[in-house]
């Protein structure tokens, strides 16, 4: 039997505490730094829209990309069934004005969905609990194509008419005048 030096029991050790180091990086990076431990320094707005697509609960608010708050939570309206979002946006972008308007958008072709602030110019700013009053729902990919595919969207062609007596009738031609 060979006895186990110190300097095998010390390679064992850093490279244990190496794994567990990097789990942890993994971790942080993962929850972006955010753990939901205690009051956090953010204010609710609330938004509502007619369709909110992909969107889940802790996805981003972007100004102009930056990333200023998150989606706290999605629930349904019993009355007019729209989905009401409660966005959770951090104290330091409190004076939001009262125009401000909110937007539903992708990154990328099928990446994750986001709501995107456009500020307005009003100087009153939106109160915590506040509704945003501009919204645009989020656009389906899918029913777009559909719509392009089978004929729904715009420039879409109809079926000529075979024996011509439905057809709308030849443009004429115009005389011009002729200059010498």
């Amino acid at each position: 039997m060979a006895i186990r030096g110190p300097r095998l029991e010390f390679a064992v050790g850093a490279f244990l505490l190496l794994a567990l180091a990097s789990l942890l990086v993994l971790a942080i990076a993962s929850t972006n730094g955010k753990f939901g431990f205690g009051g956090a320094d953010t204010y609710p707005l609330k938004a509502r829209f007619g369709s909110i697509g992909q969107l889940r609960p802790s996805a981003p608010v972007k100004i102009g990309g930056v990333t200023i708050g998150s989606v706290g939570q999605i629930q349904l309206d019993p009355v007019k069934f729209d989905s009401i979002v409660t966005l959770d946006i951090d104290q330091r972008y409190k004076d939001l004005p009262a125009d401000t308007s909110a937007g539903i958008f992708t990154s990328g072709l099928l990446g994750e969905s986001f709501i995107g602030l456009q500020p307005g110019g009003d100087v009153e700013v939106l109160k915590p609990g506040d509704e945003i009053a501009f919204t645009q729902s989020a656009v389906d990919l899918m029913q777009l194509v559909g719509k392009y595919m089978f004929g729904g969207g715009a420039g879409g062609s109809t079926p000529a008419a075979t024996d011509g007596s439905d057809a709308a009738p030849a443009p004429q031609q115009t005389p011009t005048e002729e200059t010498p």
